[in-house]
């Protein structure tokens, strides 16, 4: 027999032991009820969306009896059927999938899916604008109470629309401080500005088009279909992928088997299994005998690469190597001339790789690890590196421009979006300095034999800060580590940590990226209102790779002055606690930031008037409408 929870009407039950079985079938306790394998509890309400079921099933309370069971709608939670009880089975490895609207006309591109809306916030309905949303409320039409989406215009007017056409709103995002300007429901306004958009779209539409037209002209190598050897690797693959993990691998071998440059974005949150995703992509390319490079922000991220790749590839003829200051001047030797004559298959490394005495002999497939992290100039390096080479970008939370441009076609974009199973939210506090909250924090960890992450980004005081944390948990073991030390004995430190030997690493953001370590679990981030916010975001994804409950403390020293950009990017981080984030976190730090020069003045003028997400959707109509006409007329030649 397979396991399941039964409920009952009439029956009583301890709701804290049903939550329990919940989380241990793989179900995710969210606020709002919207992919198979949520649940929420609102008052004597109980909301669970089975991963076997068509539609959720609400169960009412009374106090500790089960008063009722039916299946409702997800949206509008209308009535569908009642039942005497309801069977709830482990949803195992079946994926928790997410609600997608119903696309419109004027094209529909993906941010729909990251951007939650809030009673107060500012939305636009595509046919009437910028109007403040208010919430559900019920109202009754005939002989029914229908539920509707209020949203309040200029002037005070007000806009009730139908469950069913929500797909017809969408948060307003843009890129200035001040709050928008109401549209009115009377006049022709809103379908001028709109108009306006259009034409002002026309331009880059035209420039997007040009930009793929290139894209599919340029020549490429075509790699071979999989090997025997490729398939007998994946199958040594220790865990089960994910439905998001293989269709990503399915894009990326498409991609590589064109006869044309792959530039492919892999956006998933942290932990969420990119690595192995590039890994594949790796191994087809050497198969055809051409050249890997991998590109990592740091010394650290690009060891652990090194680690995984050496190993899930050890039983085949290929020299991977890795290339970083940790390197000797001999090693370094050998992995240049190994590189130049073909001797080494594959380089893992820093920007180290982008010096101008590194020379591949035939490199087919380039991969970047979180590209944000690299300057300017060793951007523009890359843009050189990238002539006729398939390129592979990984990123938990993509910059605003690679973002823009994914969304709009100037990139291919894989998704991840299927946690890991057992993996749990991090619970995520904004606290003021405070020895004996943060001493107590530690002291949980460390009782449950986990360690701790204290992360202090100024090397100038990063040893008083250690001597603080010393005071607050004097039996733990506690080594600083920070880009700025000898590099053999920052090693050896994040090292001691990995293999549990230190409690307590008290450190700079070099932690940031790609360190995996399961058994830390508990996050210290102090000054985290000088952080930005991928880089929160990024932090906080060190821990919680693991089955047991993270937490993240972010820790300023006085609440009462910080400015309102630190309060939203508090807020947001803080927001966005729950698996999947990291999209929605790209989105907050688009508009947060701005458009910058993405567009230029006047298209983010226009972006201020229709909203980010209403500009994406004319401009991906626009783009359709262009290339039917670019195909009408090369039919008529």
């Amino acid at each position: 027999m397979f396991d399941s929870l039964k409920l009952y009407v009439e029956e009583n039950i301890d709701i804290e032991q049903v939550f329990k079985t919940l989380d241990n079938y793989g179900y995710l306790r969210t606020k709002n009820v919207s992919s198979e394998g949520d649940y929420s509890l609102k008052g004597d309400t109980l909301i669970i969306y089975p991963a076997t079921f068509e539609y959720p099933v609400r169960i009412d309370l009374d106090d500790t009896k089960i008063l009722s069971i039916k299946s409702v709608e997800l949206l509008s939670f209308r009535t569908i059927d009642s039942h005497s009880a309801v069977i709830i089975l482990p949803i195992g490895t079946l994926r928790r999938t997410k609600i997608k609207k119903d696309p419109i006309l004027m094209g529909e591109k993906p941010i729909n899916s990251f951007i939650d809306i809030e009673p107060g916030d500012f939305v636009v309905h595509v046919d009437y604008g910028i109007g403040k949303y208010h919430g559900i409320v019920k109202m009754r039409e005939g002989a029914k109470l229908k539920e509707r989406i209020f949203i309040e215009y200029k002037g005070g007017d007000k806009l009730y629309v139908a469950i069913e056409d929500i797909h017809k709103i969408q948060r307003y995002v843009a890129f200035h401080r001040k709050p928008p300007e109401l549209n009115s429901l009377k006049g022709t306004a809103w379908e001028n500005t709109k108009k306006r958009a259009v034409n002002s779209i026309a331009k880059i539409a035209e420039d997007l088009l040009e930009l793929q037209a290139k894209r599919e002209s340029t020549k490429a190598f075509a790699f071979s279909k999989d090997t025997e050897w490729q398939k007998e690797m994946e199958k040594k693959f220790p865990f089960k992928e994910t439905p998001d993990q293989l269709k990503a691998v399915i894009d990326v071998k498409h991609d590589l088997e064109k006869a044309r440059p792959m530039d492919r974005l892999l956006c998933g949150d942290v932990g969420y299994g990119k690595t192995e995703v590039a890994l594949r992509a790796a191994f087809k390319v050497m198969m055809d005998n051409k050249q890997v490079a991998l590109l990592v922000p740091t010394t650290i991220l690009a060891e652990q690469h090194a680690d995984t790749f050496q190993k899930r590839l050890k039983d085949y003829p290929l020299k991977i190597k890795m290339l970083n200051r940790f390197c000797s001047s001999q090693e370094e030797r050998e992995v240049t001339k190994g590189l130049k004559t073909g001797a080494v298959d594959m380089v893992i490394g820093t920007h180290r790789l982008l010096s101008k005495d590194i020379i591949f002999k035939d490199l087919g497939l380039l991969i970047i690890d979180e590209e944000q992290r690299f300057g300017v100039r060793q951007k523009e390096t890359i843009k050189k590196m990238k002539v006729n080479v398939d390129i592979l970008t990984l990123t938990a939370t993509p910059i605003p421009r690679t973002l823009y441009l994914s969304l709009m076609g100037g990139k291919d974009i894989s998704m991840i979006e299927t946690p890991p199973l057992a993996r749990h939210p991090i619970e995520t506090e904004i606290i003021s300095y405070d020895k004996e909250i943060i001493s107590n924090a530690i002291k949980l960890e460390l009782e449950r034999g986990g360690q701790v992450y204290y992360v202090h980004n100024r090397v100038e005081t990063i040893d008083r800060v250690a001597t603080e944390v010393r005071k607050m948990a004097p039996s733990a073991k506690i080594l600083v580590g920070h880009g700025q030390m000898n590099p053999k004995s920052l090693e050896k430190t994040i090292l001691s940590f990995m293999h549990g030997e230190v409690d307590i690493l008290v450190c700079t953001t070099i932690i940031e990226s790609g360190i995996d370590i399961p058994n830390a679990n508990t996050m210290i981030v102090n000054n985290a209102d000088k952080f930005g916010l991928a880089d929160l975001y990024q932090l906080r994804g060190r821990i919680g790779r693991f089955d047991r409950q993270a937490y993240a403390y972010l820790v300023v020293r006085d609440m009462d002055i910080l400015t309102t950009d630190v309060l939203e990017r508090l807020s947001a981080i803080k927001k966005y606690q729950e698996l999947g984030s990291g999209f929605k976190i790209a989105m907050r730090d688009l508009e947060m930031r701005g458009a910058g020069n993405i567009l230029g003045v006047e298209q983010s003028g226009f972006i201020d008037l229709v909203g980010f997400d209403l500009y994406c959707r004319l401009l991906s109509g626009e783009i359709e409408r262009q290339k039917k006409l670019l195909s009408m007329i090369s039919k008529m030649d």
